[in-house]
Order: C-alpha cells, then sequence, then structure tokens
C-alpha cells in the first residue's frame, strides 16, 4: 500500500508540513526507519526522529524548533501512528460463512454475514451476531452471545450463558465463564458451591491471550465498555470492573472486586475480595491492594500507599545497609565507654 503524505495528513487530521506529494509506504520505529516510511515523535525525540532515514515525521502540534524537512503536526502523534498502523497492517484473508467442518448446535441464531472457521464449535442456543469472526478450535457454549464484529481468536472458552458485546477483540487461550473459585469448607473437607451466574463483556472489550474471566457465583461478572485486558490476566467471580479500564499483565482480581471507571492497573498487581476500587486511578506494578480505595489516586507498593511515600520509603531501604555499619560502630563505641567506666 502506498498514500501521498497529504492523503496521510488528511486522514489523521494533520498540519502538512513539507512536500504532500512524497509517497508512503510504511511505518517504523525511528531507530529502523527507511526511505518510505513514516515513523512518529514526542518532544523529546524529534531531533532524533530528523536525523533517521524515515521520509516524514509526525511530531507533537505545538513543538518549537527544527522540524524534520516533511512532517506533519498532530496533536497526539502516537494517536495518530496508532490510526496509520490499522491501515497500513497486513490484510489477511479470511473465508465467508460457516466451514462444513465447523460444528453447529441446535436452536443456534447466526449471522449471515459472520464467519465461522474449520474446528469451531457452536453449542446449542449459542447467537452469534453480524460480522463476528469465530477462529479454529474456538467453543462458544450454550445459550452464549457473541455481539456484532466481535473476533473470537482460537483456542478461546466462552461458556454456557456468557455474553460478549459488540467489537470486542478476544485472544487465543482466553477463558470467559469458567466456574469461580467457591467452596464451603466444614470438617475439613472442601465442598464446591455451583456457579450458575454469568459472564458480561461490554462492548470494545480486548482481552490478552490465556486471561481467566470467572462466572458469578449469583448474577454477573462484568467487565465495562472499552476496558482493555493484557494477557495472563484473572477477574474473579462477580467482579464489577468499570469502563476504559487498563489492566496489565498478571494482575489478579479477587472475587467481588468492584472497580470503578478509567483505573489502571500495572503489572502483578493484586487485590483482595470484597473491596471498592475508586475510578481515575492508577496502580503502579506490584501494588498489592488491601482496603478500600478512594477515586484519583496513584498509588504504589504493598500494602498499597500513595506513589510519593512509596518512593520514600523505596530511598530509604537502599540506605539500610549504611545505616547498618553505622548502628553496629556505634554499638561497638557504647561498649567500649561502658568498659571503660567500669574500669574506672
Amino acid at each position: 500500500m502506498q498514500k501521498s503524505l497529504k492523503e496521510i495528513a488528511e486522514i489523521v487530521g494533520g498540519e502538512l508540513i513539507g512536500d504532500g506529494a512524497i509517497k508512503i509506504s510504511g511505518l517504523d520505529s525511528i531507530e529502523t526507519a527507511k526511505k518510505g516510511d513514516i515513523t512518529f515523535a514526542d518532544e523529546k525525540h524529534v531531533a532524533e526522529a530528523k536525523n533517521s532515514a524515515a521520509s516524514a515525521v509526525i511530531i507533537p502540534k505545538n513543538f518549537v524548533g527544527e522540524i524534520p524537512a516533511n512532517s506533519i503536526k498532530a496533536e497526539n502523534p502516537k494517536f495518530a501512528f496508532a490510526m496509520l498502523m490499522e491501515i497500513f497492517k497486513p490484510k489477511i484473508n479470511l473465508p465467508e460463512g460457516i466451514s462444513d467442518k465447523a460444528y453447529i448446535g441446535k436452536n443456534t441464531k447466526i449471522s449471515a454475514t459472520a464467519k465461522i472457521m474449520a474446528f469451531a464449535y457452536i453449542d446449542d442456543g449459542a447467537e452469534i451476531s453480524d460480522g463476528a469472526i469465530i477462529y479454529p478450535h474456538t467453543y462458544i457454549g450454550q445459550n452464549a452471545k457473541v455481539g456484532a464484529n466481535t473476533v473470537i481468536y482460537s483456542s478461546v472458552t466462552i461458556r454456557e450463558y456468557c455474553e460478549i458485546g459488540a467489537r470486542c477483540v478476544i485472544h487465543a487461550s482466553a477463558v470467559i465463564g469458567a466456574d469461580g473459585f467457591g467452596f464451603t469448607t466444614s470438617k475439613d473437607v472442601h465442598t464446591k458451591v455451583p456457579q450458575i451466574g454469568n459472564v458480561v463483556i461490554e462492548d470494545d472489550v480486548e482481552i490478552g491471550a490465556h486471561v481467566g474471566i470467572d462466572r458469578a457465583a449469583m448474577g454477573s461478572t462484568v467487565i465495562g465498555h472499552g476496558t482493555k485486558i493484557d494477557n495472563l490476566v484473572h477477574v474473579g467471580h462477580n467482579c464489577k470492573i468499570g469502563a476504559n479500564c487498563l489492566i496489565v499483565a498478571q494482575t489478579g482480581i479477587s472475587g467481588s472486586t468492584i472497580v470503578g471507571d478509567n483505573v489502571t492497573f500495572g503489572g502483578q498487581t493484586g487485590t483482595v475480595g470484597h473491596i471498592k476500587i475508586g475510578g481515575h486511578s492508577v496502580y503502579a506494578a506490584r501494588s498489592g491492594i488491601t482496603k478500600n480505595m478512594p477515586e484519583g489516586v496513584f498509588c504504589s507498593g504493598f500494602p498499597v500507599q500513595p506513589h510519593n511515600e512509596w518512593l520514600k520509603v523505596q530511598a530509604a531501604v537502599q540506605k539500610l545497609p549504611e545505616l547498618v555499619k553505622k548502628i553496629q560502630s556505634l554499638e561497638k563505641t557504647i561498649s567500649q565507654l561502658e568498659n571503660k567506666g567500669r574500669e574506672n
């Protein structure tokens, strides 16, 4: 694919600087871009981009300084570049309709525009909406629903009665609706509590590979619209995750946790269950959230604390070896003084 720089400026809604007729055939990073490529730079890296081999650079709209000869000024260069990546990404050919090697159960409702590939298993009563794409070796359980233009990649399991919204993406080997971890213990014997609820994934959610989202014991485990979940995340039963959250790899959210909108969990964050976490907050990697949290905070550490306080603690920890030596020296001096006192 090729597009002129003028066309690209129009696509991203940016201001063209330089030769709008030059042809752009690819996208790449500043370090590896070559002639014919376009790249992007924040304010700190415009000079580096100017000296790269890229034919054009997307730069911040308000940048002041020497700019590359062929540039596009955009409000958010990274976002503009992402728009172009969607356009320039390699196209793949998908088979139309329902493969004769797919299993289709009884009383299903499958749109004529859906694509269901070989070895997918669509169980009784399931519903697949317009434009949905179901890859091989996927299981869609009884009476489950998949929304319009949603993509379900290979080996995904969507258990019975779970609901997936429109324009979602679920990556390989994710499991939606496994039983929640519910047991009752009597006389040292663990007895399973039936998990009779479901999972509801709202619109525009993306779920990474090998994610587990457990069905509710009763009611629904909910993932709010626009939320993005990285690989290897676990969401326990009866959790309610708000809209537009970001949940990074290896995070574990314990059952019945309620998370507000626009919360970011860094990698390997963990929570206890049955708490409320306020919206518009950020939790750095490896945070341990053990209690209800307010809105609008930036926290770190275990147990979780304000990020600035955590930085002070970490700085103090680095000084511990030196402090131990000083204390040992002081103890030695005190001991010597005490011995002299006894001798006198």
